[in-house]
């Protein structure tokens, strides 16, 4: 027989890990609640009480400020306070959050919120930072302290709004509606469809040391070692041997490198979408191609068919040998060995 206080320890169990599972719904407002523009002089605090908590599993919480969504289900774009785990620093980030029914954050098994770009990947900042558009026209993100973590160093060029489009694009704008400053040009690590990569802009991994940008003969990724090492590289030949503005875009169905905006030079096959995509350039220098409801995100890599595993520079770690697939020390010489491998049971890790 079930003691009545085991009874009550089950019970409770039970209801933990139901609520648990439902802990998302904590926000989950409709896109109505939120607006998708703010005008000058307008600020915003990180806490819960001004932005309740949209918590997605026990890996990330969500504080938005600004929505715009195409759709009554599927994702939308939004911008605000976003922190993972134990929330001990926050990031102001653009972040694609997902909708049912017109209501957002909603449970979901594979939708998390994913970060597109952020303004202070490298800096973040603490509960009671604020983020405020000044009279003046200027974005500005303040820690706790007061410190600026980041600014749009807008001030004086006659911004009179900000507006979050459903691109995914965060524009400051002006009484004419043209473009005064927007997320697209600042580049991160992540494209998104309808951002361009110019010549002279890079694609760069949070730590700097990977690298995918464009020139006016091609595109490429490399390690910046000194001297840099490419380890990807598309060239293309051309009548003058140089092209005229290109730029590099994710469009549906490939990652294509344009002249003058119309004539494709060169491109990478991507499956076609669903739903939302993105490239990413990760740390190992991998380029993931990522889709809005697909289990942990990644759909395919862009680069390993072209240059193998083997074909990256982090592959075997620091000083580990790639060969085949596998990674091994370098050879002992005359008997010593001065090499062996961080993890015997991880030896991408290096030696």
């Amino acid at each position: 027989m079930v003691s009545f206080c085991n009874l009550c320890s089950l019970l409770l169990a039970f209801s933990f890990a139901f609520l648990s599972r439902f802990e998302n719904f904590v926000d989950a407002r409709t896109q109505d609640h939120y607006n998708s523009t703010a005008s000058l002089s307008t600020r915003w605090t990180n806490n819960a009480t001004a932005y309740p908590d949209a918590r997605f599993g026990n890996s990330v919480t969500i504080r938005a400020i600004l929505v715009r969504g195409k759709e009554a289900s599927g994702p939308a774009y939004a911008c605000g306070f976003y922190c993972q785990f134990d929330c001990s620093t926050f990031l102001f980030a653009i972040f694609r959050v997902p909708i049912q029914g017109g209501a957002l954050f909603v449970q979901s098994e594979t939708e998390f919120p994913e970060v597109v770009w952020s303004a202070n990947r490298n800096n973040g900042v603490k509960i009671g930072a604020t983020l405020e558009l000044t009279s003046e026209g200027d974005l500005v993100l303040k820690d706790a302290d007061g410190t600026v973590a980041w600014s749009t160093n807008t001030s004086g060029k006659s911004v009179v709004g900000l507006n979050m489009t459903d691109s995914g694009n965060l524009v400051l704008f002006d009484k004419n509606n043209a473009t005064v400053w927007q997320s697209f040009d600042q580049l991160t690590d992540t494209l998104v469809p309808g951002q361009k990569l110019m010549a002279g802009q890079k694609l760069m991994t949070a730590d700097g040391m990977i690298t995918l940008s464009v020139n006016d003969y091609g595109f490429s990724a490399q390690m910046q070692t000194s001297p840099p090492q490419i380890y990807y590289q598309t060239l293309v030949k051309y009548p003058t041997n140089k092209i005229k503005s290109p730029y590099l875009e994710l469009v549906n169905g490939s990652l294509a490198l344009f002249s003058d905006s119309t004539t494709i030079l060169a491109s990478l096959p991507v499956p076609r979408a669903s739903s939302l995509q993105h490239i990413q350039l990760g740390l190992d220098g991998h380029l993931g191609l990522y889709e809005y409801g697909t289990p942990l995100g990644l759909v395919t890599d862009l680069l390993t068919e072209y240059i193998g595993i083997c074909g990256y520079p982090t592959a075997c770690g620091q000083y580990g040998i790639c060969s085949g697939g596998a990674c091994s020390c370098p050879a002992s010489n005359g008997g010593a060995s001065y090499f062996k491998p961080v993890d015997d049971k991880q030896p991408n890790l290096g030696s």
